[in-house]
This record gives C-alpha cells, sequence and structure tokens, in this order.
C-alpha cells in the first residue's frame, strides 16, 4: 500500500508523527512532503532541526520517502503514480484554501489536486477552530469534490488520561479512515470504556 501523506504549519505536529508510525507500523509505503511551515512546525513542537524520517517513522526500518515541496515534477504530482490515498496532517487554512481552488504551484496542493481529479480518497485534517466563513466556504468547496475532511477534534468517550491517548485517537481515526489496520485504542466499546479519573464534582 502506497499512500502520500503532507505536514504543513498548522500546530498538531504529534499527531503526524503518530500517523506515520502507525502506517510504517502496518508496512505501508509512506511519500512524505513537508511545507517550510511543516519543517517548522516539526522544529517548533518536536525539536527537529531537519525533517527526522527516523523519528517521524519511530524505527530506523521505515519505508518513508521525503519529497522536495517545490519539486512539483515529483512521482505525487502525477496521476499515473498509483496510489491509495493522501493525508494532510495537520492541514492549515492555507493549504485547505491551496487545494479548495485547485492550485498547483507546490508539490502539497498539486498531489492533492491529482488526488481528487483520480479519484482517489482525499483527508484533510484540518487544525484551526474558530472556523472563519472562509474555512467555511472551502469545506463545502472539498466536499462537494469528494474530499473527506476530517478536523483534529478527538473523541474523548475513551476517558483518556494522556496527551498520547488522545493523539492516538486522532491518528487511530485517520488509518481507519485508509482501512489501515491498527491497535490503536479508538473503538467505543461500553463494555471496556475506563472509569473515569477525578470526576468528583463534574456535572452532565
Amino acid at each position: 500500500m502506497d499512500l502520500v501523506t503532507a505536514i504543513t504549519g498548522a500546530s498538531g505536529a504529534l499527531y503526524a508523527q503518530r500517523f506515520i508510525q502507525g502506517l510504517v507500523a502496518a508496512g505501508v509505503k509512506v511519500h512524505l512532503i513537508v511545507s517550510p511551515l511543516g519543517r517548522r512546525l516539526l522544529h517548533d513542537e518536536l525539536g527537529m532541526e531537519t525533517v527526522d524520517l527516523t523519528a517521524l517513522a519511530g524505527t530506523a526500518e521505515h519505508t518513508v520517502t521525503l519529497y522536495n515541496y517545490n519539486d512539483v515534477g515529483a512521482k505525487p504530482a502525477s496521476g499515473s503514480f498509483l496510489h491509495q490515498g493522501m493525508v494532510i496532517v495537520p492541514c492549515s487554512s492555507n493549504t485547505l484554501a491551496e487545494v479548495a481552488h485547485g492550485l498547483g504551484d507546490n508539490l502539497i496542493s498539486r498531489a492533492a489536486a491529482v488526488t481528487l481529479k483520480e479519484r482517489r480518497r482525499l483527508i484533510l485534517a484540518h487544525r484551526e477552530m474558530p472556523l472563519s466563513p472562509i474555512d467555511i466556504n472551502n469545506y463545502k468547496i472539498l466536499g462537494d469534490a469528494g474530499a473527506i475532511l476530517a478536523p483534529t477534534n478527538p473523541g474523548f468517550y475513551l476517558n483518556p488520561e494522556s496527551v498520547g491517548e488522545i493523539v492516538d485517537f486522532v491518528a487511530g481515526k485517520l488509518m481507519d479512515l485508509l482501512g489501515v489496520a491498527h491497535a490503536l485504542d479508538t473503538r467505543w466499546d461500553p463494555k471496556n470504556i475506563r472509569p473515569p479519573s477525578g470526576a468528583s464534582g463534574q456535572t452532565r
């Protein structure tokens, strides 16, 4: 399985890292594109001086290929490059707008446009709140074009006890949308729900 993954400059580097680790663990070939602001994100939130594929993959034994953001002649820019989908995580509002309006002057927006025209699965994990009227309009455009909008909104019904468990929920949901098997704890099952901690004084 080949999947295109893009990292842009919205907060949420942990989501990208955990998602890529999940893909690698499942044996997926990851074709990675990082925008300039995505690189800054990796520096600011994960301390990476450069795009560290081993750190992103979680192992030195990985199948991740990094492409130049400015190379619109790279493989993911062509419809002849066969893959099973593309995920932008996290997806900034700027990238959301570029994709919604069919711009293709960088490899991320070009690969997304190609994914849509080839009728492959395109998932945008938008990380922004509140939404502006422009964002909402771009959601409508992309939804009508066949993209899946998957804002990074975690569920709390599993009563997570750490940031890592919240990140796992979002990463697992993205993998579910692609049909990638994983062992992350994301499933609702009333029989296995962890009792809430520190729930005294809470109201419902």
